[in-house]
């Protein structure tokens, strides 16, 4: 079992629960990722329905043996429109975030899977419920755009 790189030390029991979103600290934000990876796959768009399709062609900086960002602290260098996800911006990002994470189902006034890592106390769970993208992603260099549409992926998976 690896490390968790996310600190969720000292929280407070089920503090998600008893806290509007917009009141967390910064490590109750951070602490609220699954660490599933599935919000650095590429998603497609449809421009007539608005409708969301998750792709398994992960970004550049997605290493999918771990599901995190290989250079998450400074990921704007390479990758500049990297939305970096606050409560105050929740509200125009949430219908493209993954059906399963934990601000989307938050925000959506949903409980939290019990195999999310606040629940179970490991972060090896996500992986452990098969809802993560570990080892199951393909190289957005290595993959034209013209075949995303070939590598979409249902929900939740």
């Amino acid at each position: 079992m690896s490390k968790d790189p996310i600190d969720r030390t000292g929280l407070k029991r089920r503090f998600w629960e008893k806290k509007p979103l917009t009141e967390l600290s910064e490590q109750e934000w951070e602490a609220l990722c699954d660490g599933c990876g599935k919000c650095c796959l590429n998603k497609l768009e449809d421009e007539d329905t608005g409708e969301v399709a998750l792709t398994r062609v992960a970004c550049r900086l997605l290493d999918d043996s771990t599901c995190r960002c290989a250079q998450y602290d400074i990921r704007h260098h390479f990758i500049p429109e990297c939305i970096v996800l606050k409560p105050d911006n929740l509200d125009t990002h949430a219908y493209w975030m993954p059906q399963t994470c934990a601000y989307r189902l938050l925000w959506e006034g949903k409980p939290l899977y019990d195999w999310h890592p606040l629940i179970s106390g490991t972060a090896e769970s996500v992986h452990e419920a098969g809802v993560s993208v570990r080892d199951m992603t393909v190289s957005e260099f290595e993959t034209p755009i013209e075949e995303w549409e070939d590598h979409i992926i249902e929900e939740p998976i």
